[in-house]
């Protein structure tokens, strides 16, 4: 996608041993090229979210395994490696899928081999990811295509989206903004609300700053406005990402996602999820129960960090000193608040059999 006009990923392998990622904590407000060497690194990028949405995190987990292979190709060097980056972040699955990939095609070669394969799977890992992306905003942009067919010419079709499943999400295109994108290229008037999401801002700092960038239409609002919008005719359709998605269609995404389904379903708006492959875990059935929701930091909620009327980057306390904060970082939305799944093979319904239509190789 573009910055300014230029083209860029989020991840990219930059000279030997060196792996790039754009600095999303330090975004809106700064853009910064952060330069990966090592496992530690790597680790620390994801755990700290300089890197984050789950397609992402899956890729750059597969760069990280490369990373840690150049210091120690062994058996050891690998089984460590995935353990590591297995800790980073417990709920988006694309982070197992990528490692339990990348172990499988590594643990029978010498080692003498592994360097060189795990960077060239790495690479194939982030190069799927984006034709998977590209593919779900072909599909998806026919969602908003119809709903622009109902609308007077000319009129906007207004999408609500949660939390942050753009590009930067993914190593391109995004998930449940591949669409927009899409559309927005076939010339359909559009224009996103982006909810704030409380408590990183993932939606205030990054899906408006991508968009803004983009030349895109959009309105950054409080993560409680979406329902009165809703009531109000001013949304055509709901489109998020998801960090975890069971077999039979429940859909773990953002903290406050399952509020928006609630509305949407309340008001009769269309709640579409925008879903790649990876993402699906074929393992579990029951989201709530069984999908494991991290827990986060308490100063995410406690502090806020912005740029002050002078230019400088401060983070300020919001809650009073001594208060307990509690940070849970996902929610699931049951499938049935989900209209429908956007994959990278078609749109299809939130169930086991609305799934494996798509994908029967999984029955």
């Amino acid at each position: 996608m573009r910055i300014d006009g230029m083209a860029y990923r989020t991840i990219w392998p930059d000279g030997e041993g060196v792996v790039a990622i754009i600095d999303q904590t330090r975004l809106p407000h700064d853009f910064a090229v952060v330069r990966l060497t090592s496992l530690e690194e790597a680790a620390h990028a994801i755990r700290a979210m300089l890197v984050r949405g789950a397609p992402l995190i899956g890729a750059a987990a597969a760069y990280g395994v490369a990373l840690a292979l150049r210091a120690d190709p062994s058996d050891r060097g690998l089984e460590q490696a995935c353990a590591t980056l297995l800790a980073t972040r417990p709920t988006a699955v694309n982070l197992r899928w990528a490692l339990e990939r990348m172990r499988a095609l590594l643990a029978p070669l010498p080692e003498s081999q592994r360097v060189e394969v795990a960077e060239a799977e790495a690479a194939a890992i982030a190069d799927e990811d984006v034709e998977i992306n590209r593919s779900i905003g072909q599909h998806g942009a026919t969602l908003i295509r119809a709903a622009a067919a109902r609308k007077a010419p000319g009129e906007p079709v207004n999408v609500l989206t949660h939390c942050n499943a753009g590009w930067l999400a993914t190593v391109d295109w995004g998930t449940a903004l591949a669409p927009v994108y899409a559309a927005f290229e076939q010339g359909i008037p559009l224009h996103v609300w982006v909810d704030e999401t409380r408590p990183r801002n993932q939606g205030a700092s990054l899906t408006a700053w991508e968009l803004k960038h983009h030349g895109i239409p959009h309105t950054v609002i409080a993560d409680n406005v979406g329902g009165h919008l809703m009531q109000h005719g001013k949304v055509d359709l709901c489109i998020v990402g998801t960090d975890r998605t069971t077999a039979t269609g429940d859909v773990c995404n953002k903290i406050g996602t399952y509020l928006k389904a609630l509305a949407a379903h309340d008001n009769g708006v269309p709640f579409y999820v925008g879903l790649p492959s990876p993402t699906v875990d074929w393992t579990i059935a029951d989201g709530v129960r069984e999908i494991p929701i991290e827990e986060r930091d308490g100063r995410e909620v406690s502090e806020l960090t912005g740029r002050t009327a002078d230019g400088r980057i401060e983070t300020v306390r919001v809650t009073p000193d001594g208060s307990p904060v509690a940070n849970y970082a996902f929610d699931v939305t049951p499938a049935r608040l989900v209209t429908g799944l956007i994959t990278e093979r078609g749109v299809c319904a939130a169930t086991r059999d609305g799934l494996l239509g798509l994908f029967p190789e999984r029955r």
